[in-house]
């Protein structure tokens, strides 16, 4: 894990406190970016009672304010997969 996907964890981990997060680096599948780094996409997974009567909008947003600044440079892309406790999910 380098150190940009554990600057996500931690942010995440302090803002969500979620009941399970994973952070996936896919960096390596966009060959095509390989200039902006070794950590540059990625997939979240996270299922946290944050996110409990929020559309999914507004979960995005959570998330977003939570990576503010490294979303300005540091991380190109972001996929995101959020639930609350009693959702069906997939991971």
């Amino acid at each position: 894990m380098g150190p940009i996907q554990k600057e996500i964890q931690a942010r995440l981990e302090a803002a969500l406190t979620p009941e399970r997060l994973v952070i996936e680096n896919e960096s390596h599948l966009h060959e095509g970016h390989a200039h902006m780094g070794p950590e540059t996409h990625f997939r979240v997974f996270a299922v946290s009672k944050v996110f409990e009567g929020l559309k999914p909008v507004q979960r995005h947003r959570l998330v977003h304010g939570a990576l503010d600044n490294m979303l300005q440079g540091k991380i190109h892309a972001l996929t995101l997969s959020l639930f609350a406790p009693d959702e069906p999910r997939k991971a």
